[in-house]
């Protein structure tokens, strides 16, 4: 699931994802780095790095870790949500996990950039913006070419680049310089309530903004978006109406996963996949 998550989000030149595998590049301590986690066996996951120093290793290790949720309890998490109407859906996939993040900046502009906008729109949008203010990396893999931009470098690109309501573009720039400057911290060690509060400060930025931030960045494992279409289709699809707060009311303290299998049955009706 996090396999095809972040395969339907991967930036051309930043992202390669397949099936069972995921590479990218990244910015560690000691320079650019690339990297490529690879299932090689069912529920056997093998890290290859590519890195300038050595010393990077355990911070990357940390990253992934997040970035494929590898320290949650599945069996418990499942316990909860297979007890009523998600039965069927954990039966068939079981031990779903919340994908990450390796930088919270960089989530912080995937989710301004998806704000009401396909998923496939959104990441075109991103891949212009890597390709715009992108840093050119060798990584030494075909396809990885590009590290994502810096927050300093999207807003000369952002009037060429963007193509989309001018609201949205101003938040992209005012989210960028905050973080280029530091006056947002986006970090896997904030506290989330805080977080919130400092993103929905920012004009542009929501509650569902804000939510899918702290979900994907923080691993927070209790987030409720209702305001998210995607949830409330998959909610009607699963029998539990349209109403996502009350449909994900039961799963409390595990609504962030729960939300994954609305996800996951809103794109399968799209995709036709379910009977």
């Amino acid at each position: 699931g996090v396999f095809a998550f972040l395969a339907d989000r991967a930036v051309s030149g930043v992202e390669m994802a397949g099936p069972a595998s995921y590479a990218r590049s990244i910015r560690l301590s000691g320079g650019p780095a690339v990297f490529e986690v690879s299932e090689v066996a069912p529920g056997e996951l093998v890290l290859t790095a590519q890195l300038r120093e050595l010393r990077d290793l355990p911070a990357l290790l940390a990253r992934v870790r997040r970035l494929f949720d590898l320290d949650a309890d599945p069996v418990g998490i499942d316990q909860v949500l297979g007890a009523g109407a998600l039965a069927a859906s954990v039966r068939a996939v079981p031990g779903i996990r919340l994908p990450g993040a390796v930088d919270g900046g960089e989530i912080v502009i995937r989710a301004i950039a998806g704000q009401q906008v396909t998923v496939p729109s959104a990441r075109a949008m991103l891949g212009r913006f890597a390709a715009a203010a992108g840093e050119p990396f060798d990584s030494g893999v075909d396809g990885i070419s590009t590290l994502f931009p810096e927050p300093a470098a999207l807003p000369a690109v952002l009037d060429d680049a963007y193509r989309g309501p001018a609201a949205r573009r101003a938040t992209l720039r005012t989210a960028a310089e905050a973080l280029a400057a530091g006056a947002l911290s986006v970090h896997a060690g904030a506290d989330p309530a805080e977080l919130t509060a400092s993103l929905v400060k920012l004009p542009g930025i929501g509650p569902w903004t804000a939510g899918y931030t702290v979900m994907r960045v923080l691993g927070a494992p209790d987030v409720v978006l209702t305001g998210d279409v995607a949830l409330r289709a998959g909610a009607r699809r699963l029998g539990l109406g349209s109403d996502v707060a009350a449909a994900l009311a039961p799963y409390a303290p595990w609504r962030s996963y729960a939300s994954l299998h609305l996800w996951r049955a809103a794109l399968a009706a799209a995709r036709k996949d379910l009977p």
